[in-house]
């Protein structure tokens, strides 16, 4: 028996991800030709036209190893030692936003127990000057000492205004209880990530390092310096996440537009629409809200200790010349006024509706923001999947899916607010 051979190749060790295929490929080349030696001239000339292909297709096999070699002996994108790295790096970021959410949430409680201290103090040292003052008439040997310590607690309780006005105790703890809230949404990402480790990339942990310092920016933990200013000139919309860089500004839907990753004509419609609502009536409502509320509340600010000051200048002339009958009247009614006023701005917590209505058009422009940046993306491969993307806006404004289409006739640019007859948020 006449027999043809081919030489076995040499692969990568078998730990190599090619291992299986060149294994399959390999036993195939063992396989041998075996013919009669007593061939016929017609036979062996048929054998021989055979030889040319066998060795064409024995150098396609060592050409196609060479390259399964080749990139076997490649490194792999990412290395055991780099992901352990990158895992280390967000369970650090992970700590540390679990540390901040204790302390802002101690932080939250202390503010909300000053706003009930000062609040009742206020009041307290407001009430007990009228009343000494009111009393200091019906015992003359005690005018001196009753006048001298109604004027003290009208001045202690101006001065305290004074400070706890510029402070605001009740946005304060407002400020922190936000911020508790979101420092808890950002731990359950990271969490997230950090339970998926296997696509974990270095952008995933620049971006959570992103929002945390974004968190930090919007909600500072420090009293002073630091603290965010109570009475703006401007009212912005609070900022907590970290601003993404758009390719371009979203264009019109174009029916030529290619689909998929859940996303189609009318969801871009929809969410285009969704948009505007948005920036033009709930954005701009809640605003106006705000200013409303700031107006009010720095009017209280400066009449409130404003009055104390009066009534305390109003007891010191008591049972004077100058005095008369108009310098009891003022003391009471000043010390009376101010514990109404004291009342009203802190007790009714206007520091904190103040921060509400700052809050929430800060989720709307948020909200807006990322279906720029979904719609600014011609790859719908590169976009956020469209129908959990929907799910998660319409679940942010306390809505169903279905109630986003309400919404497609408000997608063109020429919309105007007069149009729109009800808000696209449902939750405030």
């Amino acid at each position: 028996m006449a027999s043809l051979r081919v030489q076995n190749l040499h692969l990568p060790a078998s730990g190599s991800r090619f291992s299986y295929s060149a294994r399959r490929h390999q036993n195939y080349c063992r396989a041998a030709i075996n013919f009669p030696s007593n061939l016929s001239p017609k036979g062996a000339a048929t054998f021989q036209n055979l030889l040319p292909v066998i060795k064409l297709d024995e150098l396609a096999q060592n050409q196609q190893y060479s390259v399964i070699t080749e990139i076997a002996k490649t490194k792999p994108l990412g290395s055991p030692k780099e992901s352990r790295l990158l895992v280390s790096k967000l369970q650090s970021i992970a700590e540390a936003v679990a540390d901040r959410v204790e302390m802002h949430n101690i932080i939250g409680q202390q503010r909300n127990n000053w706003n009930h201290l000062f609040l009742h103090s206020i009041n307290s040292f407001a009430l007990s000057a009228s009343l000494m003052t009111g009393i200091s008439a019906a015992l003359p040997s005690h005018l001196l000492a009753l006048k001298l310590s109604s004027m003290l607690l009208l001045s202690a309780a101006g001065g305290m205004m004074l400070v706890v006005n510029k402070i605001q105790p009740s946005q304060l703890a407002e400020e922190q209880r936000n911020a508790t809230r979101l420092w808890k949404q950002l731990s359950r990402e990271i969490n997230i990530m950090l339970s998926n480790k296997s696509n974990l990339t270095e952008e995933d942990v620049n971006l959570a390092m992103d929002k945390v310092l974004a968190l930090d920016k919007a909600y500072p933990l420090p009293l002073l310096p630091g603290m965010l200013e109570k009475f703006p000139e401007h009212v912005e919309p609070t900022c907590w996440w970290p601003k993404k860089q758009n390719k371009k500004s979203p264009t019109p839907v174009n029916k030529e537009k290619s689909e998929g990753n859940g996303w189609s004509q009318e969801l871009e419609v929809e969410m285009m629409g969704l948009k505007n609502v948005l920036k033009m009536k709930d954005e701009s409502f809640y605003v106006e809200l705000g200013k409303l509320v700031l107006g009010i509340n720095k009017g209280l600010a400066w009449s409130g200790p404003a009055i104390a000051g009066l009534a305390t200048i109003a007891t010191g002339f008591v049972d004077s010349p100058i005095g008369g009958s108009w310098a009891p009247v003022a003391s009471i009614v000043g010390g009376a006024l101010v514990a109404v006023l004291n009342t009203v701005e802190h007790g009714a917590q206007l520091g904190m509706i103040f921060e509400i209505f700052r809050n929430c058009p800060g989720l709307y422009r948020k909200i807006q923001e990322e279906i720029e940046c979904n719609l600014s993306e011609p790859e719908v491969e590169l976009r956020e999947n469209g129908e959990i993307f929907a799910t998660r806006v319409a679940l942010q404004l306390g809505r169903s899916v279905s109630d986003l289409k309400d919404f497609e006739v408000f997608a063109s640019a020429s919309c105007k607010v007069e149009d729109m007859k009800e808000f696209a948020s449902k939750l405030f």
